[in-house]
This record gives C-alpha cells, sequence and structure tokens, in this order.
C-alpha cells in the first residue's frame, strides 16, 4: 500500500474522529489512494472501504476487583490510609452508628420487659449525654443498678 496520509488525515476531519482511528481497508488499497478529494473519502466511508474504530475506554475491572476486596476488609491497611481517622470516618459519623445501636438495644430491653419505662427513661438520657462507649459498656452500666436495686 502507498502512502496514504493524506487521505487518513482527511478521513479523520470527515468522520470526526482522530487519525488513528481512521481504519482503511487492506483490498482497497487502490481506490483510496486514488482518493484526493473529501466527496471522493466521503464515497468510501459510504462503502465501507474507510470507517472509525470503535472509541476505547479504561477498563473498570481492575478497580471493581479492589473495590470488593475492600468491601471485606482487605487492603485497608496503614499503607493504603490517606488522611486522618476523622477524615475517613468523621466522628458524627461514629456517633450516629453508635447512638443508635445503644438506642435500639435499650428499645429491645424495654419492649422484652426486662427494664421498665422509668429506668429505659434514665439509661436514654444518660447514652444521650454520651456516657456508653458502646452497648456493652451500656448493658454493664444496667448489671450494676440492676445489682443495688436488688
Amino acid at each position: 500500500m502507498s502512502d496514504l496520509k493524506n487521505q487518513k488525515r482527511i478521513a479523520a476531519a470527515v468522520l470526526k474522529c482522530g487519525v488513528h482511528r481512521v481504519k482503511l481497508s487492506e483490498d482497497r488499497g487502490e481506490d483510496i489512494a486514488n482518493a484526493i478529494s473529501r466527496e471522493d473519502i466521503r464515497g468510501l466511508i459510504e462503502d465501507g472501504a474507510i470507517s472509525a474504530k470503535p472509541v476505547q475506554g479504561v477498563s473498570r475491572g481492575r478497580a471493581r476487583e479492589l473495590a470488593k476486596k475492600r468491601g471485606y476488609g482487605h487492603r485497608k491497611g496503614q499503607g493504603s490510609r490517606k488522611g486522618a481517622k476523622g477524615a475517613r470516618t468523621p466522628s458524627k459519623r461514629t456517633w450516629i452508628k453508635k447512638i443508635r445501636a445503644i438506642r435500639r438495644e435499650l428499645r429491645a430491653l424495654r419492649d422484652s420487659g426486662e427494664i421498665d419505662a422509668h429506668l429505659y427513661r434514665i439509661m436514654y438520657r444518660k447514652a444521650a449525654g454520651g456516657q456508653f462507649r458502646s452497648v456493652a459498656h451500656m448493658k454493664a452500666q444496667l448489671e450494676q443498678i440492676s445489682g443495688r436495686m436488688e
């Protein structure tokens, strides 16, 4: 095939794509070499002698694989972290997670009859004041209170 640089450039302009995406048919090399005007190129594009390769994207496959691993806790060590503890999980989000768990447990205890409404209200207010580190801590405090009551 002779030098078809010019034809490729014109075809790229007509197809509205880059020169590297222009695909020239190898068996129609003679016709393409004779095409010197934009009109000739348009005719060859219609015939299928010249076409544009599809746009090549960037695969998300590797990213999905990493995200899946992070989903079950891998690849989250010290070396993978950028940003402080409070930036990765804001303190407000941590508080919300903790208080919801404590309140859920308090409701369950009240509904099952393990604690009465009065004690529920006291413990609820203490939880809101940040008295308990966790559900386990709250239960330990409840044990102490119920031990004193008996």
